[in-house]
């Protein structure tokens, strides 16, 4: 996973509380196989629309998603982020979130930072007024539109390993040695955990 400490870029104002998993992408698009390809189906039922926010032409190549409480509700889909993710988007921010889809996002390399809704009202005024001037700060946990700077929680755990750019597998690797070692010492007879063998099947 790529490492992450600054996002910058378009941010689009999401004026809508209460956005679930499945408005953010529908369930149709859930019997695809990969972990790629969901750009165009981010928010599919509401791009059709000429006046949705993503359609307009001073938010085109978005980076930060300024949304609305309880982003993320509903059913759990790592859909939800991989389409985030592939739209461009690589930064989340909003006064609550949907807890297993904050979760996700922190292991698939997607910052979801939370501010107050006094906060997020004023960040939307900004992005409404010079939507190019977003940055969000992972190492001083800010995140700034236009004049306005406002501080994000994010836990200090989902932070780090943003960070450091550690997926579960980043993470189960830096103990490889260990996981070595403890397989040499088990017995013959059990169960091993073996090498990855590169181009075998």
């Amino acid at each position: 996973m790529e490492k992450l400490t600054r996002v910058e870029g378009v941010a689009v104002p999401l004026r809508r509380s209460n956005v679930d998993t499945d408005q953010i992408i529908p369930a149709e698009y859930l019997k695809r196989v990969t972990k790629t390809g969901y750009d165009d189906a981010l928010f599919a039922a509401w791009r059709t629309r000429p006046d949705f926010e993503l359609n307009q032409p001073q938010f085109a190549n978005p980076r930060i998603l300024l949304a609305g409480a309880d982003f993320g509700t509903g059913s759990s889909r790592e859909h939800a982020v991989w389409a985030l993710r592939d739209f461009g988007f690589r930064a989340v921010i909003g006064p609550r979130f949907g807890e297993i889809f904050r979760g996700n996002a922190g292991k698939q390399g997607l910052l979801v930072g939370v501010v107050s809704e006094a906060d997020i009202e004023q960040l939307w005024a900004q992005a409404d007024a010079d939507p190019a001037s977003g940055v969000v700060d992972l190492v001083e946990r800010v995140v700034t539109v236009g004049d306005v700077t406002r501080p994000f929680e994010i836990d200090d755990y989902t932070r780090w390993r943003l960070l450091e750019g550690l997926d579960d597998i980043g993470l189960t690797l830096q103990h490889e040695g260990d996981i070595t070692a403890f397989e040499q010492r088990r017995a013959s007879w059990r169960p091993t955990t073996l090498p990855i063998q590169h181009g075998t099947r």
